[in-house]
């Protein structure tokens, strides 16, 4: 007979050891993925004097909104926008791809998923690598979009583990992840397309270096990642696990999650938290990343950063972001998690109101400094928790909507908020729009106290 000692002993090595490796799976995937974002701006400079139809067609749709708003007529603000719409497609690609990808991984596994995903990543950043034209850039974003899967998947491999410690500490290494990525793969993207070769097109170093992290990924997923979800827990049919399109794909029934709670096995007695958890992680990104969107537009206009300071002031969110998640959110204990979203939730209200009002640099730092430990810490303690439900053959489809419900806040945020930051003026779109947080802080309130395991 088992020693019960030895037997959780090996358990938390099992689970250390792959919170680790998902950890360095999602570093390898979002450097390569970040590389692109400093050089945007210049992209689309690139691809506006080559009189691409496609582009052309874009421009119009921008300078339309622009005219709508009354945004000033400035290049830097009409990259900002175009940049925008480029990233609401990228986010409603994955609010479509998320939630059949991880309702795919109950049925096939999620190693075998992640592993198809990061092939078709990087045949995106091949298309990037060999694109002349706006239109093939466009399609390897498209290509990118549809294979971004690959985050839910981790979340949903961290959910597989068995242990509410584990979890709440894997989600965090996620959110670490996400920080290191976001800070230091920018900087390599600017680095490598400073110099480019004798007619050689500036993208290129960084498109064919973002295509040799995402092969030593999958190389990296092939050795190292085990499968966390045993054949015994998956769903038996490919029906079952990727159930009626209508379920994964209509806004309506992803906020129901009707996908988990139409199958007989479904948490039938928590199924309102989950609903309520996926609103007050839906309003939470709504909110958050427009004002996150108009950060760019208030510094531009008030303080008249230059890209170099703006640069540096989301290197200094990042590194800030990676500390707290590293030092404080790993180490928050099962059952904690609710008090700390609450606490930093209450943060942001000050945090957003301080940065619409601030007069000088210093001010503008101090409001970012709360607004950073917000951010540590709000979406690893939500997936924590989401993560929690369902049964085991129904991970995947969790934690599959819930990325679906953030990229779908993250496609209409930015619209929403921008438009208010233009008609309504800085103060007015910071303020209000903090005072909105109030709306996930009062969801949390109707969480039943249902007891998990």
């Amino acid at each position: 007979m088992a020693n019960p000692e030895e037997s959780s002993t090996k358990s938390a090595s099992n689970s250390s050891r792959v919170i680790t490796v998902v950890f360095l799976a999602l570093l390898l995937d979002l450097l390569g993925f970040t590389l692109i974002l400093p050089l945007l701006p210049s992209i689309l400079d690139h691809y506006g004097q080559t009189q691409d139809p496609v582009y052309q067609s874009l421009q119009s749709l921008v300078e339309w909104f622009e005219l709508t708003i009354g945004v000033p007529v400035e290049r830097k603000y009409n990259n900002v926008l175009f940049g925008g719409l480029i990233g609401s497609l990228f986010s409603l690609l994955q609010f479509l791809s998320s939630p059949l990808t991880g309702a795919a991984s109950d049925y096939y596994g999620r190693r075998p998923l992640m592993m198809i995903l990061t092939v078709g990543l990087m045949s995106s950043y091949a298309l990037w690598a060999v694109s002349r034209s706006f239109s093939l850039f466009l399609l390897s974003r498209v290509v990118g979009g549809v294979c971004k899967g690959n985050v839910s998947l981790c979340t949903a491999i961290v959910a597989d583990l068995g242990c509410p410690k584990a979890r709440s500490r894997g989600m965090a290494m996620i959110g670490v992840a996400f920080s290191l990525g976001f800070t230091v793969g920018p900087m390599i993207g600017a680095y490598f397309a400073l110099n480019p070769g004798k007619d050689e097109i500036f993208y290129l170093g960084p498109a064919v270096l973002a295509l040799v992290f995402s092969a030593a990924d999958l190389l990296f997923i092939f050795v190292m990642l085990p499968e966390t979800l045993p054949k015994n827990n998956r769903v038996s049919s490919v029906a079952s696990g990727i159930q009626e399109s209508m379920d994964l794909l209509s806004p309506l029934a992803l906020f129901r999650f009707s996908a988990v709670t139409r199958k007989e096995d479904s948490p039938k007695d928590s199924i309102q938290n989950l609903k309520v958890l996926g609103l007050v992680y839906f309003f939470y990104l709504f909110l958050f990343s427009g004002l996150e969107y108009t950060l760019s537009f208030l510094t531009h206009q008030r303080f008249q950063f230059t890209s170099m300071q703006q640069g540096k002031m989301f290197f200094f969110i990042g590194i800030t972001m990676a500390l707290i998640q590293g030092g404080y959110a790993r180490r928050i204990k099962p059952g904690r998690q609710i008090v700390t979203i609450r606490m930093a939730i209450l943060m942001l209200i000050p945090a957003f109101i301080v940065i619409g009002l601030a007069w000088n640099v210093t001010m503008l730092y101090i409001g970012l400094l709360l607004y950073s430990f917000a951010a540590a810490v709000v979406v690893p303690c939500l997936s924590t928790l989401v993560s929690a439900y369902g049964s085991a053959n129904q991970k995947g489809t969790v934690m599959g909507i819930l990325r679906s419900l953030g990229a779908l806040a993250r496609a209409l945020g930015p619209i929403v908020a921008s438009s208010v930051y233009w008609l309504a003026g800085a103060e007015i779109c910071f303020i209000v729009s903090s005072a909105f947080f109030l709306i996930p802080l009062t969801l949390l309130r109707h969480l039943k106290d249902v007891k998990k395991d």
